[in-house]
């Protein structure tokens, strides 16, 4: 009998650690559960923020909201306002929906530029009609071929390739550009041409061209496959258009 009883007082006593640990268990879970699902407001982009735009124009523009983020999803450096990134610009561009963390924002000699221009080389932009920019098929990482129009020492027109291949970095803004041409009879039209804004890789002796070429003639491209061949040669004038 008293062996019974002492293994049913061992019994009861293991039932009610066991009981014990259960609970201990299950309390630790919702804390764990309360605890990922509990939220900090923090700053986010709202739009998207520009390298070089300061905190202060992008809070006055409405770029930045406070948001309910997790406790798991907080990153290293998150603003809960904008004091602590007072008179600080933005290091690279910020996109809708990124926390504000410190890292992204500092002094200017910091801010890097939004074009990713190759190790040696330069960005120069030039300004394209629609058919002098293949309209619509160019874009950023595009390769293509520049061409010259203009006239030589003796004035007689000529078009040649200036640049046999180059890489576009970006393709701006348009905007409408009146162009006036006279017939033979003086009269003359006018016509609203748009004109695009091409960014592209070149080495100084490039620029230099480009930069002559189109303050005196005028500049189209070509675009360019990996297959492309793209001859330097004498070009095209009135006396070998039908040669």
């Amino acid at each position: 009998m008293d062996r019974r009883r002492i293994l049913l007082v061992v019994a009861v006593l293991v039932a009610a650690a066991g009981s014990a640990l259960v609970f201990l268990y299950s309390q630790g879970a919702d804390d764990r559960a309360a605890q990922k699902f509990d939220t900090v407001q923090v700053l986010e982009a709202t739009a998207l923020i520009n390298p070089g735009e300061t905190i202060e124009d992008a809070q006055a523009a409405g770029k930045l909201a406070l948001r309910p983020v997790s406790q798991e999803s907080l990153l290293d450096g998150y603003q809960v306002d904008t004091s602590g990134l007072a008179g600080t610009i933005a290091l690279g561009a910020i996109y809708p929906g990124e926390q504000i963390i410190a890292a992204k924002f500092g002094a200017t000699a910091a801010v890097q530029s939004a074009l990713q221009v190759p190790d040696g080389m330069m960005a120069a932009s030039v300004n394209l009609t629609d058919p002098g920019r293949v309209a619509g098929f160019v874009n950023p990482g595009s390769e293509v071929a520049v061409f010259m129009s203009g006239t030589d020492e003796a004035g007689l027109p000529f078009t040649r390739v200036l640049l046999d291949r180059v890489t576009v970095l970006a393709v701006g803004s348009t905007t409408p550009v009146s162009t006036t041409t006279t017939d033979e009879t003086g009269a003359s039209t006018t016509e609203q041409l748009p004109r695009t804004l091409i960014t592209l890789a070149l080495d100084q002796t490039q620029v230099e061209k480009v930069t002559f070429a189109s303050t005196t003639g005028e500049l189209s491209f070509a675009l360019l496959t990996d297959k492309s061949a793209v001859q330097d040669g004498p070009g095209v004038t009135a006396a070998s258009l039908f040669q």
